[in-house]
């Protein structure tokens, strides 16, 4: 503790304050351009937490440009509390949302690219209060820190140890040695997708607006919509369906493989095992739910009268179930939280189903939250080859995966985030409870909230929001979205007796 490096902490905060606030500007920038009465509130929320972020990096001047990985661990957990309690201001300000647990909870939700709402009315918000509540997403989606550290050299700073605290999985690839390199070809990759899913929805027929946010939403797999009804707005334009679908499923793939994609070595993204496994669950999956919706489920919702009799081809029993199922399946394995329609009412089946795919997550290395394909692959792997090891004790017998063996170091981490990971999740249901949720939503809410999918089941259901919980439960609901969105270990490292004795950690 002793050698706690406070001042680079504080000089942290104050960039990603100043970095918070810049992008409110822009938002009330959105705000004045539709003249929607919040610009005023917007406007001084983001001076406001600029001139703190500025108050922060000046009175700390002198600081050592050396981060270890104590004040690693210290700067994300804290960024990600800084960001989202200065995040918080534009809704209060501009009193779109005048309750602070209220506020900080939305605002939690979008960096933690969680998606769960306690809007009733989100139709009635004013424009730049809906930009920015998706841009929030956007921030949070490849990570605050991971965006930092592209600019880090500005601060004389390398970024490696922060890198390492924020990493979306139990590997980092590298796209380039230097890891500042590495953040700027991420983040390009990011803003083009963003761009060019915006482009294509306003083509399908969104408005600008809409197309942007959705766009912002889809690429964070966070799933704040501009619609009370989310994407089931558009069920009469079966396009803007599958192109949110596609890149979904793109925002849940390891971005390092989109990067090998775009560079045209095809061939290092389909022999990843985790993209494999991936991609075959979530065709495997939708073509069995899409079977269930298409016989046993009541599909009625999915299409209208109209759209039945003018395109029977386009808007039949069939294209209706595999599309929805389609879509769920990616919203819901990706943590995005879109909705298309109810899933919770197709069936008891499906309704398990889909509360078993919030444990999934998509690929490391990608902006999805949850357990992560790689580490189900290589506990799957593990499990197997402990009958191997039982029948030959004296063995060594290593997991291997993508062609190399895995350190057994690594299988112990992996096994010990998913059972702390269930225990979270255990512990998070009966928090619920003894708040007075029923069984139904404490299990669902604890498993959306930990794993940043946004709707979930009961009173929390696709058709519902977070509303209706106490305040002490949206604010346990925050904290297990950023518990989950930072991975655990992160977070909870902060609460060991060990990692503030430890000289030098």
């Amino acid at each position: 503790m002793k050698n706690l490096n406070i001042k680079i902490i504080f000089q942290m905060m104050g960039f990603l304050l100043i970095f918070n606030g810049l992008f409110m500007l822009i938002s009330a920038g959105v705000s004045y351009y539709y003249k929607d009465g919040a610009t005023e509130g917007i406007f001084f929320a983001g001076i406001i937490t600029i001139m703190a972020g500025l108050i922060s990096r000046f009175t700390t001047k002198n600081f050592k440009k050396r981060i270890n990985k104590q004040e690693g661990y210290i700067i994300v957990t804290l960024g990600w509390v800084f960001m989202s309690l200065s995040g918080s201001l534009p809704y209060l300000f501009s009193e779109a949302i005048p309750s602070f647990t209220n506020a900080f909870f939305e605002t939690m939700s979008g960096y933690t690219t969680t998606g769960a709402s306690i809007l009733n009315d989100i139709e009635s918000m004013p424009q730049g209060i809906l930009f920015w509540r998706s841009t929030t997403h956007w921030i949070g989606g490849m990570g605050i820190i991971v965006l930092t550290i592209a600019v880090l050299p500005l601060l004389g700073i390398g970024g490696m140890q922060l890198f390492a605290a924020e990493a979306p999985g139990p590997s980092a690839d590298k796209l380039h040695p230097r890891i500042t390199d590495t953040a700027k070809r991420l983040y390009l990759i990011y803003l083009g997708l963003t761009v060019a899913e915006a482009v294509l929805l306003k083509l399908a027929g969104m408005s600008i607006f809409d197309a942007a946010n959705h766009a912002m939403s889809t690429l964070s797999t966070g799933g704040f919509s501009t619609k009370n009804a989310s994407v089931a707005f558009w069920n009469d334009k079966p396009i803007i369906h599958y192109i949110i679908t596609i890149f979904m499923i793109i925002a849940g793939t390891n971005f390092v493989l989109t990067y090998f994609a775009f560079r045209g070595k095809l061939n290092n993204v389909f022999k990843d095992e985790e993209f494999r496994a991936y991609i075959l669950n979530i065709i495997g999956i939708s073509v069995i739910v899409a079977l269930i919706i298409y016989f046993k489920a009541d599909v009625s919702n999915l299409a209208t009268e109209t759209q039945l009799i003018d395109h029977p081809m386009v808007y039949g029993r069939l294209e209706s179930a595999f599309r929805h199922a389609f879509f769920q399946v990616a919203s819901v394995i990706t943590t995005t939280g879109f909705v298309s329609a109810d899933f919770t009412v197709w069936t008891h089946f499906l309704t398990i189903l889909f509360f078993i795919l919030m444990f999934f997550g998509a690929s490391a290395g990608s902006t999805s939250g949850g357990i992560k394909f790689v580490r189900h692959i290589i506990m799957i792997k593990n499990g197997i080859l402990e009958f191997k090891r039982s029948m030959h004790p004296s063995a060594i017998i290593p997991v291997w995966y993508n062609g190399k063996t895995v350190s057994q170091d690594i299988v112990f981490n992996i096994m010990a985030f998913v059972i702390l990971y269930l225990i979270v999740f255990a512990l998070g249901s009966l928090v619920f409870g003894l708040l007075g949720l029923d069984f139904i939503t404490a299990i669902g809410g604890s498993a959306s909230s930990l794993g940043n999918v946004g709707p979930a089941f009961g009173q929390l259901s696709p058709v519902n929001n977070y509303d209706s919980l106490p305040s002490l439960g949206k604010w346990w609901s925050a904290f297990l979205m950023l518990l989950g969105r930072l991975e655990l270990f992160t977070v909870l490292i902060l609460f060991t007796p060990y990692f503030w004795k430890t000289g030098k950690f």
